[in-house]
């Protein structure tokens, strides 16, 4: 019965890591900038805050009261000039304003090229999570042939988990897809 314990380990440990990539994967595509403004586009903007890299959502309110603005309300408005500066700088390519309590952002719509990069810049950040969930699968596999070649379980136990895994892979994998699919049409909505 231990022998089964441990493949269930290593079988519910495979889910895990296929589920933290999937949560990396949708926290990297909230960063993608689409026709509609989001927090997550900014939130991870480090500023120089007091000589320490800072980010964004530590140093101030991030709310988006228009569908294409989003206000950043700073706890010390002292910041300001440096939160604007790393907005700036940033890969967002917009361009910030403040009134002296308040930083807003207007986000342009994006240009039918721009956005056909940004679909394909987001399925190559697919393929990249998939092989993740893939080399999970492998490492799996692996370890329920190491548990055959030490006499732990038999053939069939091995081509039974196997083919488990094989179909946990196909789930996430899955998931990755529609989450793409989601994204991609967000990107080319007008």
């Amino acid at each position: 019965m231990s022998e089964d314990k441990s493949i269930s380990e290593i079988i519910e440990d495979a889910k895990k890591r296929m589920g933290k990539s999937i949560a990396v994967f949708e926290s990297e595509l909230a960063k993608v900038r689409t026709g509609r403004a989001s927090p997550a586009l900014v939130e991870h903007i480090k500023v120089d805050y007091y000589g320490t890299p800072t980010p964004l959502n530590q140093l101030a309110t991030i709310s988006v009261p228009e569908p294409r603005t989003i206000v950043v309300q700073p706890w010390d408005v002292s910041a300001i000039p440096n939160i604007e500066k790393a907005i700036r700088q940033s890969e967002l390519g917009v361009n910030p304003s403040n009134d002296g309590k308040v930083i807003r952002i207007p986000l342009p719509a994006l240009t039918e090229e721009r956005r056909r990069e940004l679909v394909k810049y987001v399925g190559k950040l697919a393929e990249e999570y998939r092989i993740a969930i893939r080399q999970i699968r492998k490492e799996t596999n692996n370890l329920i042939k190491e548990m055959e070649k030490a006499k732990k379980i038999s053939e069939d136990e091995v081509k039974k988990n196997l083919s488990k895994i094989q179909d946990i892979t196909d789930e996430f994998i899955k998931k990755i897809n529609e989450i793409l699919e989601r994204k991609e049409k967000e990107i080319m909505e007008f």
